[in-house]
């Protein structure tokens, strides 16, 4: 079938929004499987994220994101260091 012409029975999927606001496309087979319970849904003991031995890596609660300022002042930042010490260098325009 070429790509442009369109299946004669039409897919049946929802558009579901998570609270972090990212939009699902989720079929009702996916509805169903995810409804039904699963044994080894259970919570591990123990979050390998949280352990001592890791510094840097922390899992955060769902809907909790980093700020995008936070990038945008860590680019100003760099690019300002950046033309701070090709400015010292001679023989620049």
């Amino acid at each position: 079938m070429p790509a442009n012409e369109q299946s004669e029975k039409p897919s049946r999927a929802q558009h579901i929004t998570t609270k972090t606001g990212r939009i699902l496309r989720v079929t009702e087979a996916q509805l169903a499987a995810a409804a039904q319970p699963s044994p080894a849904a259970t919570k591990p003991a123990l979050d390998p994220a949280r352990r001592e031995d890791v510094l840097f890596r922390v899992r955060r609660e769902e809907g909790h994101e980093i700020s995008s300022w936070w990038m945008i002042g860590a680019f100003v930042l760099v690019s300002g260091v950046v033309i701070a010490l090709l400015s010292g260098v001679p023989g620049g325009a």
